[in-house]
């Protein structure tokens, strides 16, 4: 019997070939790097954030890119069979901050470990260090992949599942779009998605690495409120970064390709109105009437950050507190409460943490994930046009899209054995 071929040995990928072995089916794995599961390596920072605990409407929400497409296939495999697979193969999880669902242990390479304990089980043919050139037609039908250096495999359904264009040292190209497009298929123009932002502003880089917890950001377009998030930041050489701004920056970067004015606005201190923020001020300098107004601050702002504050209020560092005008502390407030910046761009598709477009969304069942368009061909993962927020839901989403392709190709193979006609 001819086997199921998966291109793509990252999480959408290995969860294809596991469920296509399940269902019956002989499978090889291709991957084009020496060991499976690069990417998912580095995912939640190394310790590989599995999923995430909300419901399905939650986590469909947080998938702003085409997240509808795969209602069916997370009702198919949601974030509980993600867990129970986990577990069933040792690794236990749990739950954190925001329902974010981790291994016990913290370490990604646990999560990979175990899914390839499980390829090995079932006896899944998995071949790294190869490179798909072409998936192989004919008659509007998969008959198999074409190798770099010639080889051909022949095979009954072809699942492709090669990853978007970011982080390209982990094997995530963008080959999988050209393959795409290659077999007829509409590929949406990639772009970064979860991505650090740059700034006009020079001061993030004298913060760089600094890291603030506990304040909303709020991303304005033409200077207007476009959307906002709570949470964690971090400031870097070229602008900002973290939870909040990766969460923010798909539409930022979707702003800033029309042509509009793009900002950010920080609140350091949101659980303080403006008024009890000036009291709070007032009580600190009440403390420390005889110091200078940069020694004053220490029970509000990092260090780090009160050089920066001081300035933007236009207020001199070496000033006494006692000589702060009301004026100045009012300033002083302002940028507490509104720290602008100036987004200027994003930093390259290969830094983004996910990739936004691939397949077209259009052109898959999404139940099946399988190709309307080339019969036997199937697409799962960062490929195709889905990208979400952090915080577990696009490695959800590869899982979930990875079990539909795995399942529905091996129901083909099947079928088309039973009927003894493979080649149609």
């Amino acid at each position: 019997m001819k086997p199921v071929v998966v291109i793509g040995g990252g999480p959408a990928g290995m969860m294809a070939a596991i469920k296509a072995a399940e269902s019956g089916a002989a499978v090889t794995l291709l991957e084009k790097m020496p060991a499976l599961g690069r990417k998912m390596m580095i995912t939640g920072k190394g310790r590989c954030n599995l999923t995430n605990l909300a419901e399905i409407p939650e986590i469909i929400r947080r998938i702003p890119g085409n997240g509808v497409f795969l209602h069916s296939a997370l009702r198919a495999f949601d974030n509980q069979a993600v867990i129970r697979f986990f577990e069933e193969q040792g690794v236990p999880t749990k739950g954190e901050r925001g329902g974010r669902v981790f291994p016990v242990s913290d370490r990604a390479q646990d999560a990979v470990d175990a899914m390839i304990r499980r390829l090995r089980a079932l006896r899944v043919k998995v071949r790294t260090k190869a490179t798909v050139r072409h998936i192989l037609t004919g008659s509007g039908a998969v008959r198999g992949v074409a190798l770099a250096g010639g080889e051909a495999l022949e095979a009954a359904a072809v699942v492709l599942a090669a990853g978007g264009a970011s982080y390209p040292g982990t094997g995530s190209d963008g080959s999988g779009a050209i393959l795409a497009r290659e077999t007829g298929h509409t590929v949406v123009p990639l772009q970064p998605a979860l991505v650090p932002l740059e700034t006009a502003e020079d001061w993030p880089k004298a913060l760089t690495g600094l890291a603030l917890k506990n304040v909303r950001a709020t991303l304005l377009t033409d200077g207007k409120p476009a959307a906002e998030e709570f949470g964690e930041m971090l400031f870097t050489h070229f602008g900002v970064s973290g939870p909040i701004v990766l969460t923010l920056s798909r539409e930022a970067a979707h702003r800033l390709r029309q042509g509009a004015a793009v900002g950010m606005e920080i609140d350091l201190k949101p659980a303080l109105d403006r008024e009890k923020l000036d009291r709070r001020i007032q009580r600190d300098f009440s403390r420390a009437l005889k110091k200078a107004v940069k020694n004053a601050l220490g029970g509000l702002l990092p260090g780090r950050l009160i050089p920066v504050a001081l300035s933007l209020a236009e207020i001199l560092p070496e000033k006494p507190v006692h000589q702060v005008t009301r004026e100045e502390r009012q300033r002083l407030a302002a940028v507490l409460k509104g720290l602008m910046l100036t987004i200027s761009g994003t930093r390259p598709l290969a830094e983004a943490i996910v990739t936004a477009g691939g397949v077209s969304t259009r052109e898959i069942d999404p139940r099946t994930m399988r190709s309307k368009l080339v019969k036997g061909l199937y697409f799962a993962g960062e490929t195709v046009d889905i990208d979400g927020y952090t915080g577990g839901y696009n490695l959800q989403a590869a899982f979930s899209m990875g079990a539909a392709a795995g399942r529905w190709s091996a129901a083909e193979v099947k079928e088309a054995g039973e009927h003894g006609n493979q080649a149609d």
